[in-house]
Formats: structure tokens, sequence, C-alpha cells
């Protein structure tokens, strides 16, 4: 029995206008766009279009557009109108507790990083009056990390010993921090694994060891985690923890200069240069033979800065119930960084504890970074040189103490149950950065994460469908057990957003081989009395575009399944799709009756025909 889908036509005519196909529509559809023509429509909408700047007019009592434009690149110009003094009382006290959290972290991030204490603390002065003028977070606590300030240590070490020649080291630091937010800013305009290593620094504490270090340090490390689990089990006491360090570097400071424990073998900090940021523009070396490390070390301190940025701010503007925008986020903390390098400062991010301490405090803007870069900047005129006698093994207590923050068991439990590839790409990550380098993990774990969208789009599926029962919906057969098939037709869904040249032979492969499974199941069953399988439905709701391989592939599969007396029916073309079918001329070859606008309607049609082939018979 020979099935002819032509029948439907004049069955259809029978039927009258009230049933009209719907697959007529197609052949009546415009041309899509051109990309050209898209590029001036988004102009138009967004830059030229009258209704938001009549918008904008209505919204402020200035229709100045270098204003508006300002307001978008500095959202405090949109916020301060509606800045109050109770707010303000919450943003003092706030910037104050970050302050005093601040200091001591900002001191042994910078010996973490290979600097001089201060620089640590002017990290905590510059950025954050940056980022609060340009940044979109309300919470979020800018200044050095220490993820960050181990990165840049363990790479650029690589490049200048900070130990033979620590003005080198320091212009190479603030070259990387420059090239850092000059990557960030990038990020921001053409925008539409917390590793450690830590090996160095084992070896510079065997090699330095003393009993007393050692003492002084481990009882203030117990002291910081006792005051973060107390501060844990309890919201209201937040302050506690916050205080921590501040308290510890204090107490630690007073028993050193009381007992002159500098005299058995206790490390001490010593000189702090007192005073404000110095300029640092003439120590950029924009000439070094060493720039394409310094550009590579730039790029994966902006990406690890960033990605740390983004998903603190993005968290805690969740809870507060507000949307982050990470256009503005990359740009503020690019330009943060890149005024940061001019002004004695490494690479700056938003710091998980002290944002979290900010939240606590009830901070309401990100006038608390203003209050804490202000109480840094007396701090740095008036207490440095008190001090002196603060013992380094202090420093390596606050620094410790931050690094269970960063080994996320749980997470990464989570990952594993969510995701498996997820989960290689982090092992792959963390072991890279272990066992070789931070750019090896990062390149494994960016590698994996390619090879995977690679995999899945040269390799995509093509999908049995079936209709669920008294429904029109057509579903996976593997995932929908209870979808029917139809007898004599094979409906498969193409998975792939697009049919190009990566995959367009694959498919076709895949789709023939689906056939040849059908017919060889045909003939095991001993039922196949007559040819069963006569059409094939392709599902292309899932393919948004196609190129010419795409359009080869398809003109070759319809000859392979037209030589088997087999008919190749198209469903749900979207519209660049069916445009370049036109084009192709395949409309003309496939004929426009077996193109439709939906796969129940192809199958409606073709059980419609089957049914009149045989009351005529």
């Amino acid at each position: 029995m020979g099935i002819e889908l032509q029948n439907h036509q004049s069955h259809q005519a029978e039927v009258g206008p009230a049933e009209e196909p719907l697959s007529r529509w197609l052949t009546n559809t415009p041309a899509p766009p051109t990309m050209w023509q898209e590029l001036v429509g988004y102009i138009k909408a967004n830059v030229l279009s009258k209704k938001n700047h009549r918008r904008s007019k209505t919204k402020n009592s200035s229709s100045n557009p270098v204003y508006s434009c300002l307001k978008s690149v500095f959202p405090i110009l949109s916020w301060g109108k509606q800045y109050r003094l109770n707010m303000f009382k919450k943003d003092l006290m706030a910037g104050l507790t970050l302050a005093s959290l601040c200091i001591p972290q900002s001191i042994g991030y910078a010996n973490l990083a290979g600097l001089d204490p201060e620089y640590g603390l002017y990290t905590s002065v510059v950025p954050p009056l940056i980022y609060s003028t340009m940044g979109s977070s309300r919470e979020l606590a800018i200044g050095p990390v220490a993820v960050v300030s181990l990165l840049l240590s363990s790479m650029v070490r690589d490049l200048q010993d900070p130990v033979t020649d620590p003005i080198a080291y320091r212009k190479i630091i603030f070259t990387v921090t420059f090239f850092a937010g000059a990557f960030q800013a990038i990020f921001g305009l053409f925008r539409q694994i917390n590793c450690i290593e830590i090996r160095y620094y084992f070896i510079h504490i065997k090699n330095n060891w003393q009993p007393l270090n050692f003492v002084i340090g481990s009882s203030f490390l117990i002291f910081i985690l006792l005051a973060r689990f107390i501060g844990k089990r309890n919201k209201k006491l937040f302050w506690i923890p916050a205080m921590a360090p501040l308290i510890s570097v204090i107490l630690a400071t007073l028993i050193v200069y009381l007992t002159n424990a500098e005299a058995r073998g206790v490390k001490i900090v010593k000189h702090i240069k007192p005073g404000f940021n110095q300029p640092s523009v003439n120590q950029l070396q924009f000439n070094s033979p060493h720039l394409g490390q310094v550009v590579k070390i730039g790029l994966i301190s902006a990406i690890i800065a960033l990605t740390e940025a983004i998903a603190v701010g993005r968290s805690f503007a969740t809870i507060k119930g507000y949307r982050l925008d990470g256009n503005k986020e990359m740009m503020a903390m690019g330009f943060s960084n890149i005024a940061g390098s001019f002004t004695s400062c490494y690479v700056a991010t938003g710091s998980f504890s002290r944002t979290a301490v900010n939240f606590s405090a009830g901070c309401e803007t990100v006038v608390s970074n203003i209050v804490m870069a202000i109480t840094v900047m007396i701090s740095l005129e008036v207490l440095t040189r008190f001090l002196y006698f603060t013992p380094t093994a202090i420093l390596a207590s606050i620094i410790l103490s931050a690094l269970p923050g960063l080994i996320d068991i749980s997470g990464a439990l989570h990952i594993w149950k969510l995701d498996k590839l997820d989960f290689l790409v982090l092992i792959a990550a963390f072991f890279g950065v272990l066992f070789a380098s931070v750019e090896v993990g990062l390149l494994l774990a960016v590698g994996i994460s390619f090879m995977r969208i690679i995999l899945s789009s040269i390799r995509p599926n093509a999908e049995a469908l079936g209709r669920l029962s008294r429904t029109d919906i057509f579903g996976d057969i593997n995932q929908y057990p209870m979808a029917t098939k139809t007898q004599g037709l094979l409906t498969l869904r193409i998975s792939s957003p697009l049919l190009c040249f990566a995959n367009a032979n694959f498919i076709r492969d895949r789709i023939l081989n689906s056939v040849r499974e059908v017919e060889e199941e045909e003939d095991e069953q001993e039922v196949r009395k007559e040819k069963l399988l006569q059409v094939v439905i392709l599902d292309m709701s899932c393919v948004m575009g196609v190129d010419t391989s795409g359009v080869v592939a398809l003109e070759e599969l319809h000859q392979e399944l037209a030589s088997n007396d087999i008919r190749l029916v198209i469903a749900s073309p979207r519209w660049r799709v069916h445009h370049k079918l036109k084009q192709a001329k395949l409309e003309e070859k496939l004929k426009n009756e077996n193109i439709f606008m939906t796969v129940g309607e192809a199958v409606d049609v073709y059980v419609r025909a089957r049914s009149t082939s045989q009351d005529m018979c």
C-alpha cells in the first residue's frame, strides 16, 4: 500500500476554510532580518530611541544626555538622591565594624602576597572608594583577599624573587594589577575554584621555626576560630568574629612588647610606612621583558577576582531582593584595580568574610565601604607606628583562619550529586593547582568545560518521539515510556541549536541509523507484509540556525530516504531555518506539503491520508 501525502490537500479542501492547514502560514513568512538590520535596530531601540529619551525626561528633571550617561556609569548619582541620615547611621556602624576586620586582614594578606604590610592597607582605601561610586552591590566589601594574594605570590614569584629585589617584585605586582583591571573593564564593555598554593609558606615556616612563634600563632588561631564558631551559633553576636582579628593583633602586640619576646626569637612586623597611598604610575612596567607573562597573570587574576566578587555580590543581593548588574560589577572592579595600580595597590576584589560582616552589621549601601576606607586612611596615618611589635605569627593565624572558608566540602558534594562532569572540572582544577600551577589548573578546568560543550555540539542526540495520551504533545520515548508511536512513522527531534558543519554529517548518519534500526525491528518481528516505515518526521523546533553544510546534509538525507521510498517531512522549522531552506531550494525539493508548523499537524495529516487510502482500497 503506497501512502501519498499529497492526498491531504484535496481532503482539506473538502473540509473548508475553518480547518486551513497551519503549514500554509509558513509559505507567507517574510525574510528574517539580517545581522546588519539587527545591529541598526538595536542602536535605534537602545541609543536613539525617542521613547527612552521621553522616559528619562519624565523620570528626571534634567534631560541632559551627559548626565544620563554618567548615571549609568556611576550608580551613586541615582541612589545618592534618596540617601538619608538614618541610612548613614547604619552604614557608619557597619563601616567601622568592617574596618576592624579589614585592617588586620589587609596586613596579613599583603604579607601573603609578598608585599610590605602597608600595601595591603593601601588596597583597602582606593579600590573601595572607586567601587562605591560605580558598583551595583550594596553589601560587597572590597579589598585584598587570601585567594588573589596567594595567586599573585605563587605566579609573580616565578618572575622575580621578592626577597632579592622587592622593588622589582612590587613593580610587577602593580603592572599585573593594571592589566587585571583592564581585562575586567573590557569584560564589562564587551560582555553580553578557589585554589591555594602554600608550599612556599610551609618551607618558609620550617626554615624560620621558633617555638614561641608557634605558640602565639596557634593560641590566637584557636581564639579566632572559637570566636567564629560563637558567631555562627548566634547571629546577633556577629561582632565577635568581626572584632576577633583586631583584638588578637592588639593583645599579641602588647604581649610581645611587655615581655620583650622579640629578643627570644619572635618575629615582628617592625616598620610599617605611615601615610596615605603613594603614586605608582611611574612604576608600571610596560616594557618589561616579562610583559607576556605579566599580561597572562593579569588575565588569570582578573577572572579569579571577578568570579569571587560577582558570586559573593549576587548571593547577598538575592537575600536582600535586588538584582546585581554583572556589567556594572565588571566595570567597577576594572576601574577600581586600574586606579589601584596607580596608587600602590594590588588586585582587590570582594571578600566573602568581610561582606558577611558588612551584611550582618546592617549596612544599607556601599557608603559602608567609604567609611571603611576613611578609617583605614586614618589608621595609616595614626596607628601604624603602634604596630611595630605586632608578631608575624598573629598575621599567619589570621590568614589560616580564612582557609576553612576556602574549602567547601559540602559544595563539592553538591556538585558531585548534581553533575559528574562539573565535578570532574572541579577535581582537575584542584589537582592541577596542587601538583603543578595555577595556570595548569585553570587550563585543565577551562579545557574540560570547552571539550564538554564541543562534544555536545558535534554529537547531539536525535530523540525518538511519541505522542502522550489525550494530548498533542510529543515527548522523548526514553523520558516518557508511556508515549505511543504512530505506525508507519518515525518521529525524531534534533536536540542541537545549530545544524552546521561540525555536526551535520553526524546528525544525518544518526537519523539513517535510526531508520535502519526500525526496519531491522520489523524484520525480526516478521510482520513485514509490506513496507511499514514510510515517513520520517524531523522535529526541528530546537534548531535555531543552519549553515550550508547543514542544508547539504538535509538534501543528502532526503535523497537517501527517497531511494528507499521513505518521505522526509520537516516540522516546526524556525524562522531563519525555513528561510535558509527556501534560499537553498530545498523546500521545493521536499515540496511544500512536506513542511509543517507542528509535529502534531504532520502526524495528523499522515494518519488522515492513510485512512483515506485504506477506505479507497
